[in-house]
C-alpha cells in the first residue's frame, strides 16, 4: 500500500480495479485526474468494492479520512462509457470496407 501524495481535501475517486488485495484507486478534482493508489479495500465502503465504482473522498495526512459511495454517479459514468463505445463501435465504413 502507498500513501496518497496529494494534498487534504475532497476528491473524487474512481476504483480502477481490485486485485492481489489491493485496491487501484484514481483521485480527481475539478475534472482532472490528479493521482492514483494502492489502497486497502477495507478502507473502502462495501458497496463500492468493485472496478468502476465512483466515491466522493476526504483525504488528510496521506490517506483516506472518509468516503462515501456514489451510486448515481457510477451508473452515469458507466452509461456514458458504453455510449462512447457504441458510438465507436458502430463508424462509418471506410474505403477497404465497400
Amino acid at each position: 500500500m502507498t500513501d496518497i501524495d496529494l494534498e487534504d481535501g475532497e476528491y473524487t475517486a474512481v476504483v480502477d480495479a481490485i486485485e492481489d488485495g489491493l485496491a487501484r484507486v484514481f483521485f480527481e478534482r475539478d475534472g482532472e485526474e490528479v493521482g492514483d493508489a494502492l489502497l486497502d479495500p477495507a478502507r473502502l465502503p462495501a458497496d463500492a468494492r468493485h472496478a468502476d465504482a465512483v466515491l466522493a473522498v476526504v483525504l488528510r495526512d496521506g490517506a483516506v479520512d472518509s468516503a462515501a459511495y456514489d451510486p448515481e454517479r457510477t451508473t452515469a459514468r458507466a452509461e456514458k462509457a458504453q455510449d462512447r463505445f457504441d458510438r465507436l463501435s458502430n463508424r462509418l465504413p471506410s474505403d477497404e470496407d465497400s
